[in-house]
Protein backbone atom coordinates (compact mmCIF):
# COMPACT_ATOMS: atom_id res chain seq x y z
CA UNK A 1 0.00 0.00 0.00
CA UNK A 2 1.39 3.08 -0.79
CA UNK A 3 1.87 6.62 1.54
CA UNK A 4 -1.36 7.70 -0.51
CA UNK A 5 -3.52 4.85 -0.91
CA UNK A 6 -2.91 4.98 3.15
CA UNK A 7 -3.80 8.17 3.60
CA UNK A 8 -7.25 7.78 1.85
CA UNK A 9 -8.14 4.47 3.86
CA UNK A 10 -7.30 6.36 7.14
CA UNK A 11 -9.21 9.89 6.03
CA UNK A 12 -11.81 7.47 5.01
CA UNK A 13 -12.01 5.77 8.90
CA UNK A 14 -11.93 8.98 10.44
CA UNK A 15 -15.29 10.64 8.34
CA UNK A 16 -16.75 7.04 8.90
CA UNK A 17 -16.58 7.46 12.73
CA UNK A 18 -17.01 10.86 13.09
CA UNK A 19 -20.21 10.09 11.21
CA UNK A 20 -21.06 8.31 14.14
CA UNK A 21 -24.02 9.03 16.37
CA UNK A 22 -22.73 9.58 19.74
CA UNK A 23 -24.77 6.56 21.47
CA UNK A 24 -22.78 4.15 18.65
CA UNK A 25 -19.41 5.58 19.70
CA UNK A 26 -19.74 5.21 23.70
CA UNK A 27 -20.69 1.76 23.17
CA UNK A 28 -17.48 0.93 20.86
CA UNK A 29 -15.23 2.18 23.62
CA UNK A 30 -17.24 0.02 26.48
CA UNK A 31 -16.86 -2.79 24.20
CA UNK A 32 -13.51 -1.94 23.48
CA UNK A 33 -12.64 -1.54 27.70
CA UNK A 34 -14.49 -4.62 28.17
CA UNK A 35 -12.13 -6.48 25.87
CA UNK A 36 -8.87 -5.17 26.84
CA UNK A 37 -10.08 -5.56 31.04
CA UNK A 38 -10.84 -9.41 30.15
CA UNK A 39 -7.48 -9.94 28.99
CA UNK A 40 -5.81 -8.34 31.45
CA UNK A 41 -8.12 -10.30 34.19
CA UNK A 42 -6.83 -13.85 32.06
CA UNK A 43 -3.59 -13.06 31.11
CA UNK A 44 -1.92 -10.51 33.86
CA UNK A 45 0.59 -8.32 32.61
CA UNK A 46 2.44 -11.51 30.75
CA UNK A 47 1.10 -9.91 27.15
CA UNK A 48 2.67 -6.31 27.76
CA UNK A 49 5.93 -7.99 29.44
CA UNK A 50 6.18 -9.99 26.20
CA UNK A 51 5.84 -7.01 23.70
CA UNK A 52 8.09 -5.30 25.76
CA UNK A 53 10.62 -7.87 25.30
CA UNK A 54 10.31 -8.38 21.71
CA UNK A 55 10.66 -4.93 21.07
CA UNK A 56 13.46 -4.60 23.19
CA UNK A 57 14.90 -7.60 21.46
CA UNK A 58 14.56 -6.15 18.27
Amino acid sequence: MSGNDYIKYMTGQIIAYMDLSTDEKKSRRKKHKERDALSNRWLGMVPFAMKMLWKKAN
